[in-house]
C-alpha cells in the first residue's frame, strides 16, 4: 500500500509530501521556544520553511533531472523523514543555508557526465561550496568531489584542474569586502571555526542518541548493499553513483571533525542517503520486503521526530 502510492511522481505526491513537510515543521516550531512570538521571529521561520521546501524539491529536481531514481517519490519522502529523524535543525538556519549551497553545488557536479558547459560547471560547484563552508566551515571539503568529477569526466584538460582556485579567489575577495565594509569580526570569526572536535559526547537526552544510533543503522542498511551493487547499476551512471558515495563519506566526514557537534550535522548526507534508499527500494523485487522497509523507516522518523519534541 505504501510502495503503491510512493511508487508514482505526481502532483499529489509531492502536494502531500509538501504538506507533511509544512505540518511537521509548524509541529516543531510550536514546541520551539526560539523567538517565534515576534513578528520577526515568525518572518524567520517562514524563510526556514522555504530554505526546507527548496532543499527537498531540489534534491528532487538533481535525482529526476539525471536519472539516478526512478519516476517515483520515495526521494523526498526519505529526506523528509531523514528530517524528521533530527528535528533541530528546522531551527538551524546556518546548516541549513550550508546544505542548500552544497545542494546546488551538487546538481552542478552530478550533471557534469553530460559534458556540457564542464568549466561552467566546475566553477559553480566550486563557488556554491565556498560560499556554504562560510555558514559551515568544514563543507569546504566538497572540494574534493569537485575533484573527483574532473578525474571522472574531464581530467585531460589542465585547466580543469585550476578553476576551483579561480572561484575561491572569487568569494575570498568578496569576503574581505564585506569584512572591511559591513562587519569587521567575519573573517577572525571564521578562522576560528575550522576547530576540529572528534568526541561524540554531546547527546543532551536519550532520544538524540537513539536517533543517532537508528540513522546510523540506516545508514549501514543502504550504503553497504549500494557499494556492492554498483557494478550492476547501468554504466552511464556509475560515475555519477559513485560521486553519490563519495558525498556520504564527505558528509560523514564533516560530522566527523566539526566542533560544537550536533546530529544535525548529519544534513550533509541527506541527499546521497535518500538516493541510495531510493535504489534500494526501487531495485528490490520483493514488494514485501520494499513495504516493511518503508513501514520502519516512516516508523522510525515519527518516533524520533515525537521523542525529541
Amino acid at each position: 500500500m505504501i510502495t503503491s502510492f510512493f511508487k508514482k511522481s505526481t502532483p499529489i505526491n509531492y502536494s502531500f509530501l509538501g504538506i507533511l513537510t509544512g505540518v511537521f515543521f509548524f509541529l516543531y516550531q510550536f514546541h520551539s521556544i526560539t523567538g517565534a512570538n515576534s513578528p520577526a521571529g515568525w518572518l524567520q521561520k517562514t524563510g526556514l520553511l522555504v530554505l526546507l521546501f527548496s532543499s527537498i524539491f531540489l534534491s528532487n529536481f538533481i535525482v529526476k533531472k539525471n536519472g539516478l531514481t526512478k519516476n517515483s517519490s520515495y526521494t523526498i519522502l526519505f529526506y523528509l523523514l531523514f528530517l524528521l529523524f533530527f528535528p533541530n535543525i528546522w531551527n538551524n538556519i546556518n546548516l541549513l543555508l550550508a546544505n542548500f549551497f552544497i545542494l546546488l553545488s551538487m546538481r552542478r557536479l552530478v550533471s557534469l557526465q553530460t559534458l556540457k558547459a564542464p568549466k561552467e560547471k566546475i566553477f559553480d560547484a566550486a563557488l556554491w561550496i565556498f560560499v556554504a563552508s562560510l555558514f559551515h566551515f568544514w563543507c569546504i571539503l566538497f572540494i574534493i568531489l569537485v575533484y573527483i568529477s574532473i578525474i571522472f569526466h574531464v581530467s585531460r584538460d589542465y585547466r580543469n584542474w585550476l578553476i576551483p582556485f579561480v572561484a575561491f579567489c572569487a568569494i575570498a575577495v568578496i569576503f574581505v569586502l564585506y569584512d572591511l565594509i559591513i562587519d569587521k569580526s567575519v573573517i577572525n570569526a571564521y578562522l576560528l571555526s575550522y576547530e576540529m572536535d572528534f568526541q561524540l559526547d554531546y547527546f543532551t537526552n536519550k532520544y538524540q542518541n537513539i536517533a543517532f544510533s537508528i540513522y546510523t543503522v540506516f545508514v549501514l542498511f543502504f550504503i553497504v548493499p549500494f557499494v556492492f551493487t554498483l557494478t550492476n547499476k547501468p554504466l552511464n551512471l556509475q560515475a555519477s553513483y559513485k560521486k553519490v558515495i563519495f558525498a556520504s563519506l564527505i558528509g560523514i566526514s564533516i560530522f566527523v571533525l566539526s566542533a560544537n557537534k550536533n546530529n544535525e550535522i548529519l544534513v550533509f548526507t541527506f541527499l546521497p542517503m535518500a538516493i541510495m534508499a531510493t535504489n534500494t527500494i526501487e531495485y528490490l523485487h520483493s514488494k514485501i520486503q520494499q513495504e516493511i522497509i518503508l513501514f520502519l523507516s516512516i516508523a522510525c522518523g515519527l518516533f524520533c521526530f515525537f521523542s525529541q519534541l
